[in-house]
């Protein structure tokens, strides 16, 4: 119970964890034959907030392996909703239409889709315990200046034209990263001037189409609308237009601190 209601921080359980390297160093150093503390130190990742390119684009890989199914459903989508099989379109439409009509069937159906998914992959499951896969790890295309980077000590051990391969290297990664983070504060900056009267036509717009959207949904059923949405969504590629929507063009169009900052 004591580790629901009282947790241990962040540096207590990395404090525990080089204690108990420690020991089991110790134990293992007197075996036969003895193992050394750095492979007591690897084994049990103890170095695991050190920086690693190789570790690194082990987990971006794996963050987008489970995305996948996620991106494959909305080409998927995509596709229907631009009618590239017209059968499939119209199936699909007709579903959703009848789960709108019958809202207590949206569940079933969709706990149904992840038994027939289970089902499905049940051949496939696998066979063997897990094991260390060297492919996943990226450790059969690792270059020796990134496997040196990272066994390398912590201060730093290098110096001279390594450590400024590394050090502009690694300023390549962090300015794709800080990119990345700019986009998404933009974003979060534009969202939020819809009520900071940043700029007041925007805001006086949003506020109205707000106050709009609150008496239709109070006085329309949920369904409808719902039923209303997915037909404009679904709506043959002649009556689409080739520029982008009015509310991503209105959203681009708002103000954020990007003219602000140095």
């Amino acid at each position: 119970m004591m580790h629901y209601l009282k947790p241990l921080s962040v540096y207590q359980l990395d404090s525990l964890r080089h204690q108990a390297t420690y020991t089991l160093s110790l134990r293992l150093g007197r075996a036969d034959p003895p193992l050394s503390r750095e492979v007591v130190e690897y084994m049990l990742d103890t170095g695991v907030n050190r920086w690693s390119l190789r570790r690194g684009k082990a987990n971006c890989e794996r963050v987008m392996a489970c995305l996948s199914g996620i991106v494959f459903i909305w080409r998927q989508f995509d596709q229907i909703r631009h009618w590239k099989n017209s059968a499939v379109t119209i199936l699909i439409f007709s579903l959703f239409v009848a789960m709108v009509m019958s809202p207590k069937l949206i569940l079933p159906a969709f706990f149904l889709a992840f038994f027939v998914i289970g089902v499905w992959r049940f051949p496939k499951r696998p066979r063997h315990p897990p094991h260390m896969d060297i492919k996943l790890s990226h450790a059969e295309t690792a270059q020796i200046d990134e496997l040196d980077e990272e066994f390398d000590t912590f201060p730093t051990s290098k110096q001279g034209e390594a450590l400024k391969t590394r050090y502009d290297r690694l300023r390549g990664i962090a300015g794709r990263l800080m990119m990345m983070i700019g986009d998404l504060a933009t974003q979060l900056e534009r969202i939020h001037a819809l009520v900071s009267w940043r700029d007041p036509r925007a805001t006086a717009m949003f506020l109205i189409f707000c106050l709009i959207a609150c008496i239709l949904v109070h006085k329309v059923q949920f369904k409808y609308l719902v039923l209303v949405t997915w037909t404009y969504a679904m709506r043959p590629p002649r009556l689409r237009v080739g520029i982008p929507s009015i509310p991503q063009s209105f959203l681009r169009r708002l103000p954020a601190k990007t003219d602000s900052m140095l």
